[in-house]
């Protein structure tokens, strides 16, 4: 053979082998656990997604991976704490018109299944476009139904359990499953903030009294029902102690001083009425 003609040929032969190598690598994609593949041909989203693992697709198509884990958003002052660079915190108005701020971080997941559809007709940061717009929305519309006392104390957990329900209602069925929300820090403007401190221990203090009021009235009706229990004994007693009960008693503490060891003499009168005389001879 053509020495010319051989290289030729080795060198087609190689190229063809590494076409078809670079193909099989291009039809060969892994999805990762914790996340499905959305596959995008000729911009064309094909219905069913890619579960985690090896598959084998047609080389000309992408694959988005989406993540399906559990995923946070969070809305803070501190800069360093939220999605969003700066103070992300929210601003709403209360039932009395007060501005009050909240951070917040919204726990949510995606639906494996609905990732294609996401994909479509929201994006891939669907996070930007639906949970941050739904929160706020969200909140405004519950805290509004709230004074700031109520929002800053008593009903906070009613609060975030409202803003929950809406938020869910407001993302519907967009194929993103709200999981919790969880009410980080409520700012209030200084002077009502210690203003409700203020009445808050007030409060406390008004609770503490009422306790030991309970508790002194629960002791005064002890002391009551002892003293009936003491009176109604000596009461007992005294119907008991008859003359002749008593004349005994006393002659029989009488006979264990004369049979006692010591040099005593006991003179006693003739009535048993007047106190015997005891005389000590040592």
């Amino acid at each position: 053979m053509n020495p010319a003609k051989a290289t030729i040929t080795t060198v087609i032969t190689a190229i063809v082998i590494i076409v078809a190598v670079i193909i099989l690598l291009a039809a060969i994609t892994v999805v990762p656990a914790g996340h499905v593949g959305v596959v995008v041909l000729f911009g064309k989203i094909r219905p069913a997604p890619l579960n985690p693992g090896l598959h084998i697709i047609n080389p000309l198509a992408n694959v988005v991976k989406m993540e399906t884990r559990l995923l946070e958003y969070t809305m803070s002052k501190a800069s360093a704490d939220g999605a969003v660079r700066g103070d992300d915190a929210i601003d709403a108005l209360t039932s009395e018109g007060l501005k009050v701020r909240l951070d917040l971080t919204a726990w949510f997941r995606l639906k494996p299944d609905e990732a294609p559809k996401v994909y479509n007709e929201i994006g891939a940061n669907y996070d930007r476009k639906i949970i941050r717009p739904t929160l706020r929305t969200a909140i405004r519309d519950v805290v509004v139904k709230y004074t700031a006392e109520d929002i800053y104390s008593v009903k906070r957990d009613t609060v975030v359990v409202e803003i929950n329900r809406r938020a869910t209602e407001l993302i519907g069925d967009r194929g993103i499953i709200l999981d919790n929300i969880l009410l980080r820090n409520v700012i209030l403007p200084q002077r009502i903030a210690d203003a409700i401190d203020i009445k808050l221990a007030a409060d406390q203090d008004a609770r503490r009294m009422e306790f030991v009021l309970q508790k002194e009235v629960l002791e005064k009706e002890r002391k009551i029902v002892e003293a009936e229990g003491i009176r109604e004994a000596n009461r007992i007693i005294a119907q008991g102690l008859t003359n002749s009960y008593l004349q005994w008693y006393r002659i029989e503490m009488l006979k264990q001083l004369v049979n006692s060891p010591n040099n005593t003499i006991v003179i006693l009168p003739e009535d048993m009425k007047s106190a015997p005389l005891m005389l000590n001879t040592n």
